[in-house]
């Protein structure tokens, strides 16, 4: 009777049927422990709204000690700092965990951290706390980035010389290169070599922006002596211009300083043609899209940057230094001599056309050892002014030569982008390919699937 009940073809279905719950449940059971530790998703938004950052992932999954994120929110509003702080644990859950803490439940708590206003991001390592002054990723990653690092550095910005102000607005000036800095665990503040031609001991970094009159040789011979003894320099000189308004004076003993480093400043005018050039911007822009693999760069490939009003460089290494060229123009620039405010259309036509160089980095041995001095260069001081911080990829590639003049190099990367930032800058190319796209290819396929229809039916 029993043998007969287990050949029964019900038991055999019954036996069936249990052994597919089984599977089912034992597959639903690992795919839920494969997604509980590998949490994968795919951003299709624009301006990869729910992705990380490269920095924020290079920072979250480098870190060697544990970090905390505290979130103060009423309990209802959690899930408003788990769209974005839960992706900040799953880079690294053994390193990096969330709380989340309503201040109501626990106002000691709340107290003890100084929490004024709901909806605060606290970033905690050991003793150090840090708190985020927005709920963004470029605010919790910069609070993560004080909170790691020891101490501040100093960029310390020449002026007295018509150099660009870090302190005033307006879209010539540095101040939003200063809040930049400000962020990302730098201080900087002006120095008047004019009245006292000495560096002070509390710089880190000196910053040359640009300057309209020339530096006399005591002063171009204190940023010398500065960086061949370990300090470090970001250089930025713009073309001469002969114009009343504008006039910008020739930097012959700072030049010469260059030249002893190994970079030559050309004293011309790049432009932008072809495809390279900016939708809706003059040619006076030059755009880098060639980059080398230099640790300021590396992550920048297949990126750009735009240096308006900008002279090429020539580098070649000397016996004290090493220098390496950052980014160039694509073949299709054109290298036209003379000072700008005075060039005529003929001169244009006379340009040279090819790959120019528009920034550089070199070292210099000191002969100490463990010592070097650092320095870059760039043709244009226009790239980090206001109006112009925004274009591409300039944000980036100026914090990344500071991270690289102060060895912090471990912050080099591309960061969190603004997320309300969401504007389009098209090449001639790109805007070439959307006008044909949109005008012609769309259009033509429509036409044509009509027609195979009305051939099909006819």
């Amino acid at each position: 009777m029993t043998a007969n009940w287990l050949k029964s073809r019900q038991t055999q279905y019954g036996a069936y049927a249990a052994m597919y719950i089984v599977i089912i449940v034992a597959v639903l059971s690992a795919a839920n422990w494969l997604g509980g530790r590998h949490n994968k998703s795919i951003d299709t938004t624009a301006n990869r709204r729910f992705s990380l950052a490269d920095q924020t992932e290079k920072v979250v999954k480098g870190l060697k000690q544990d970090v905390r994120i505290l979130f103060f929110e009423e309990t209802a509003r959690f899930p408003q700092g788990r769209d974005l702080l839960d992706r900040y644990e799953n880079l690294n859950p053994g390193r990096l965990t969330v709380e989340y803490i309503d201040p109501v439940k626990k106002p000691q708590l709340a107290r003890e951290y100084g929490i004024r206003v709901q909806g605060t991001a606290v970033v905690s390592v050991g003793e150090k706390r840090e708190e985020a002054r927005a709920m963004s990723e470029q605010e919790i990653t910069s609070a993560l980035i004080r909170a790691l690092k020891e101490g501040r550095k100093m960029v310390c910005f020449v002026e007295g010389f018509g150099e660009r102000s870090i302190n005033e607005p307006g879209a010539p000036n540095y101040s939003g290169a200063k809040d930049q800095l400000e962020q990302n665990n730098y201080d900087a503040r002006a120095i008047p070599l004019l009245e006292d031609p000495t560096i002070p001991e509390d710089c880190d970094i000196v910053a040359v922006g640009g300057p309209r009159q020339a530096y006399p040789p005591a002063v171009a011979d204190v940023i010398k002596g500065f960086v061949e003894k370990g300090g470090r320099a970001l250089i930025m000189i713009d073309p001469p211009m002969s114009a009343t308004a504008t006039r910008i004076a020739r930097q012959e003993a700072l030049e010469q300083v260059l030249e002893s480093w190994g970079v030559k400043l050309k004293r011309n005018l790049i432009l932008s043609m072809g495809r390279e050039l900016l939708q809706g911007v003059s040619p006076e822009v030059a755009i880098t899209s060639d980059y080398s693999s230099h640790p300021i760069v590396r992550d920048m490939r297949g990126g750009s940057a735009a240096f308006p009003l900008s002279q090429s460089l020539e580098v070649a290494g000397t016996d004290k230094t090493s220098v390496e060229r950052l980014g160039s123009t694509s073949k299709t620039s054109l290298a036209v001599a003379g000072e700008v405010g005075t060039l005529k259309e003929s001169d244009i036509d006379k340009g040279e056309a090819g790959s120019h160089v528009l920034c550089a980095a070199g070292t210099y041995r000191t002969g100490e050892e463990g010592m070097e001095g650092r320095f870059v260069v760039t043709g244009s001081s226009e790239f980090i002014a206001n109006r112009s911080m925004r274009i591409l990829g300039n944000s980036d590639l100026f914090l990344n030569m500071v991270n690289w003049l102060s060895s912090d190099e471990d912050l080099i990367s591309i960061r969190p982008k603004d997320p309300e930032d969401r504007r389009i800058q098209l090449s001639q190319g790109q805007m070439f390919v959307v006008r044909m796209v949109s005008q012609f290819v769309i259009p033509l396929g429509i036409i044509l699937a009509g027609v195979l229809v009305w051939w099909r039916r006819r």
